[in-house]
């Protein structure tokens, strides 16, 4: 029964400073239920929507990410900072509510005095807010591009516009749909808030345990088995968690140490979880903010980008467990005896209920074809009515509370680098940077489309390396992307190339965020482990090149041509783990078989029967090779063994 807490009780509540805590959790559990009931009932206009989600978010930053760090000695003085500052943030907001008529009948044009002020104010506290969550890398670049906007007459050619003043920025930032309130923040205001939400009842019912148990019984007694559940799992947690480092350290702090007593060296578990963590990002149906914000800018429903994606996803699992495989044969390291092993049947049978609820969420996507916040909407409370079919799940007061408190703290990373990646879109907009730069991005490659992959692959990583991948893709999407369809590229296609390569760069080195924190659960070297990484998770360099020239590969097209393109692609990215791993048919490749093979793996990423052929051809030669040098070897051991 519950009841009030006793005098003893607010004592100690008082003395271990639980209020701040207590004050929290009830902001953040309001924060999910508005999101909650605006998904069933119906969102408000977009813009009252959009800062009612914008300021839950700051205050809830501002009251739990001090300004100055743990160890800073001005944290004494974090009340007297974070206060304002989170007063300032519902301010903002309850500004844009009350006044949304009268705002709405100005516009930025004409924005009243106040408007301008709390303009300011708004874009000081985005910039913050997001220093705060993500470091410095996307505040510095709106900032830069604020100040881009102030020196637009002095600077040179293409660069050059007229100049803008405080009041026509402030009020564009806080008002416009191109600037802080732009489609970002819009599709986390939306779509993001309630799969954030989703996730968090998920994990809290018990569904991200279920996951790594049934692949630790399913899978462990391969070889290398524990290596194998490191993949299974972290691909399943994908569903519930967009994020890499998040996916590495939930399901990383049991497989590693799994891993690390199966024999595999510490670099290479750390790697391992990392690689699969970081693939969770585009496993469907959930695929973190960025898919969200994709159905907003590219104009599809967000069914037909999760299809899309689905092949891709698939074949990066195949590419990486294959990898895995080959490496553990080479070592030599068996799987867990299966009579140590809990029976994967009575695992799965304990804990079945908990996939229902996803499956409900495909269900009412691609087939019911419901928006997708209406179906994460019924998909959590499907995910409370299956809690209940087991005592192990059932989700009462409390575990409500809890999922209600996280699903609202989950969604402060996204808020802010939406908000603030939208003024950096504003400041493109409003000076016509973002039209001139397509322009300049093909005059720079030559109008080759090759060049432009390769150096939109790079600016990816780059800006991936300090940015959310969300905030890559919004980024990308602006600048690049454009360019890219003019060349002839998909639209579908170039959005998903730019967003992949934004979840590489958390295994790319020298800036492996993943990887480092595989690393440090697994007591690695952080440089080891990015670098094995990165060569772990190779095919999702290959892959994106090859669906930029084989749509079909993202299920466009005629059924032959999905279903050849799939064909391919398997053995493209099969031959490409025997390079790179340097392991075919149970021996280890020279080197010549090495580069046959990846020169085969390469050959298949351009559609057509002659390219096919040229790389299925240097495949085949590559194994032929092999049999042909260890057929002698074969037959010395059997006449060994004879006699």
């Amino acid at each position: 029964m519950l009841g009030l807490p006793s005098p003893a009780a607010f004592r100690a509540l008082r003395e271990k400073e639980a209020w701040p805590a207590l004050l929290v959790g009830l902001l953040a559990a309001s924060f999910s239920v508005f999101h909650l009931y605006t998904s069933y009932r119906g969102t408000l206009p977009t813009l009252q929507q959009v800062y009612v989600h914008l300021s839950f978010a700051l205050v809830l930053i501002f009251l739990t990410v001090p300004s100055f760090g743990k160890e800073s000695r001005l944290r004494a003085l974090r009340w007297v900072i974070d206060a304002p500052f989170a007063v300032g943030s519902a301010v903002i907001g309850i500004y844009v509510v009350m006044n949304f008529m009268d705002i709405s009948q100005r516009g930025a044009g004409d924005p009243a005095q106040a408007t301008v002020v709390l303009g300011v104010l708004a874009t000081v506290l985005v910039l913050e807010g997001t220093r705060r969550m993500i470091g410095w890398a996307l505040p510095a670049l709106a900032i830069l591009f604020i100040i881009y906007a102030f020196v637009g007459p002095h600077m040179p050619g293409m660069l050059a516009h007229r100049g803008f003043d405080i009041e026509r920025l402030a009020s564009t930032f806080y008002i416009s749909a191109s600037g802080i309130a732009g489609t970002p923040l819009q599709v986390s205001a939306t779509y993001v808030a309630v799969f954030v939400i989703f996730a968090a009842f998920l994990d809290t019912s018990g569904a991200g345990k279920f996951f790594i148990d049934w692949s630790y019984a399913a899978l462990a007694w391969f070889r290398g088995g524990p290596a194998k559940v490191a993949i299974l799992a972290s691909s399943l947690m994908g569903t519930v968690n967009g994020s890499a480092v998040a996916n590495t350290v939930a399901t990383g702090t049991f497989t590693i140490p799994v891993m690390k007593r199966a024999g595999l060296d510490r670099n290479f578990a750390g790697a391992v979880e990392a690689a699969a963590s970081s693939g969770g990002q585009i496993v469907p149906p959930v695929m973190g903010a960025a898919a969200f914000i994709m159905v907003e800018i590219v104009g599809r429903p967000y069914s037909e980008i999760m299809v899309a994606a689905a092949l891709p996803a698939l074949l990066y699992y195949v590419a990486l467990f294959v990898m895995v495989d080959f490496e553990v044969a080479r070592q030599g390291i068996r799987g867990i005896p299966r009579h140590e092993l809990p029976s994967a049947w009575k695992v799965f049978r304990s804990g079945w209920h908990l996939t229902a609820p996803l499956l409900i969420l495909i269900y009412l996507l691609v087939v019911v074809r419901y928006t997708p916040f209406k179906a994460a909407f019924y998909a959590v409370l499907a995910v409370v009515a299956v809690s209940w079919l087991s005592s192990a799940t059932r989700m009462g007061p409390a575990k409500l509370f809890e999922a209600l408190k996280r699903g609202g703290t989950g969604m402060l990373e996204v808020a802010t680098a939406c908000a603030c990646a939208g003024i950096t879109i504003g400041v493109l907009m409003l000076t016509g940077l973002a039209l001139r730069l397509s322009g300049i991005l093909i005059d720079f490659s030559g109008g080759n489309l090759f060049v432009l992959l390769v150096l939109t692959m790079v600016i990816s990583i780059i800006l991936g390396m300090g940015l959310p991948t969300s905030a890559v893709y919004i980024v990308l999407a602006t600048l690049v992307v454009p360019a890219m369809t003019t060349l002839g590229v998909e639209p579908l296609a170039a959005h998903l190339f730019v967003f992949y390569f934004g979840v590489m760069a958390n295994v790319t080195p020298p800036v492996a965020i993943a990887a480092y924190a595989g690393a440090a659960i697994a007591g690695g070297d952080a440089t080891k482990t990015g670098f094995i990484a990165f060569r772990l998770a190779l095919s999702g360099f290959l892959l994106p090149f090859i669906w930029v020239y084989n749509p079909a590969l993202l299920f466009q097209g005629e059924w032959t041509a999905v279903a050849m393109a799939a064909v391919s692609a398997v053995i493209g990215v099969v031959a490409l783990a025997a390079a790179v791993q340097g392991y075919l048919f149970r021996a280890h490749a020279v080197w010549y078989q090495r580069l046959l093979l990846g020169a085969g793996a390469l050959a298949l990423i351009k559609p057509g029967l002659t390219t096919d052929l040229i790389g299925l051809g240097l495949i085949a030669a590559a194994i032929l090779a092999r049999f042909a040098i260890g057929a002698p070897a074969v037959m010395e051991r059997k006449l060994e063994e004879a006699s």
